[in-house]
């Protein structure tokens, strides 16, 4: 029986994996889905909702497994998908943080009150911005979030926009123009984390624990060679060697199990992202939590 695993660059653990041929020696039936070759659907605006496509193609045929941040777990729970944790990464808190123009006159996080702020919007970036803004006793509403891809760097140094939730490899090309409001550390983990559906879960347990053991496995292959793995990146997604390495160097790599601590913490941004009407109902992140 067929076994879909998605993957894209974003999630860099998946990606290695699916280039170096680790998985197939256990799971034999894998079969790749690249997400940038899955329909692409509606973004929402940023002060409206939030992208579900990665939850939306576990259950729609597209895959059986995925890697990504922390948000859209939080948002397929959101619309009903009854998903479930594998494992979670090691804090990423390294990969990056919010950022100013370094001669803003932004000099804290209250100072962004109807100011422009880019973001992927939809990926950990909305996470992080909400908790910044909450602990600034600011709410979403309170700023007007841009949702920027490849462009966001251009956007916060042409000043059009005022901050920027900026990530690595992206960020080490402007980082000399750059001044820092909020690091991630001690903010927001800021996670990798891996889920499927749960009835895959418990009908095919044995293909999950095969597709974890892979990761570790490849995951500590990269921790030892990061200038090989970068190659893997820049030779099909673009940018340098140098860029890529220097950002697979700043993240953890491994698979851990669920905490109450992360649990706690993905509640926390699923009830902001339900007061800021970013999802349509409350839920409970601990639901999708079981032993496998």
């Amino acid at each position: 029986m067929t076994v879909r695993v998605g993957y894209f660059p974003s999630n860099n653990s998946l990606w290695v994996l699916r280039h170096r041929g680790i998985l197939e020696k256990s799971l034999p039936e894998v079969e790749w889905v690249d997400l940038r070759d899955l329909p692409a659907g509606e973004r929402p605006s940023p002060t409206e909702g939030l992208p579900s496509l990665h939850g939306d193609h576990l259950f729609d045929g597209g895959y059986d497994f995925i890697g990504t941040g922390s948000t859209p777990p939080v948002t397929a729970q959101g619309k009903g998908h009854d998903i479930v944790y594998v494992g979670v990464s090691g804090s990423r808190h390294e990969n990056g943080r919010l950022v100013t123009r370094a001669d803003s006159d932004v000099r804290t996080v209250a100072d962004l009150k109807g100011r422009k702020v880019a973001l992927g919007h939809g990926s950990w970036q909305t996470t992080l911005l909400l908790f910044a803004l909450d602990d600034a006793g600011l709410a979403w509403s309170d700023i007007v979030p841009v949702d920027a891809g490849v462009d966001a760097a251009r956007l916060l140094l042409d000043g059009e926009v005022d901050a920027w939730v900026g990530s690595y490899p992206s960020l080490s090309k402007v980082e000399d123009r750059t001044r820092t409001l909020v690091e991630t550390d001690g903010l927001f983990s800021h996670r990798s984390l891996w889920f499927t559906r749960r009835d895959f879960a418990t009908e095919r347990p044995d293909a999950v624990r095969a597709i974890v053991a892979a990761l570790k496995e490849s995951d500590a292959w990269i921790a030892e060679h990061p200038r090989e793995a970068a190659e893997l990146f820049a030779a099909d997604d673009g940018g340098s060697v140098d860029d890529w390495e220097n950002a697979l160097r700043r993240r953890p790599f491994g698979v851990e199990e669920v905490t109450p601590e992360f649990v706690a913490e993905q509640q926390r941004a699923a009830d902001l992202f339900h007061a800021a009407g970013l999802i349509d109902r409350k839920i409970t992140v601990a639901d999708a939590v079981i032993r496998i």
